[in-house]
């Protein structure tokens, strides 16, 4: 599978848009925009990172620390 295709797929497994994920992962919309319709090439590591990235969020929001958004900082029970 090509970068583009690739990339688009972890975007749309996530359920956001193109903004809602340029604004999760910090990589501009043009930028995302342009890898996903090839007009551009993302250094080979960006897909690797981005679904390592999405897979350990998802292993934290099962065990349930953790929230989009987080600071990485637990609030202390009341």
């Amino acid at each position: 599978m090509d970068s583009a295709n690739k990339i688009k797929e972890l975007r749309e497994s996530t359920g956001m848009n193109r903004r809602e994920f340029s604004e999760h992962t910090g990589i501009p919309v043009r930028t995302l925009e342009d890898w996903e319709a090839a007009r551009r090439t993302p250094p080979e590591y960006i897909p690797r990172l981005l679904a390592y990235q999405l897979k350990y969020e998802e292993l934290m929001r099962m065990k349930g620390e953790f929230v989009v958004g987080d600071t990485g900082r637990k609030e202390e029970e009341e």
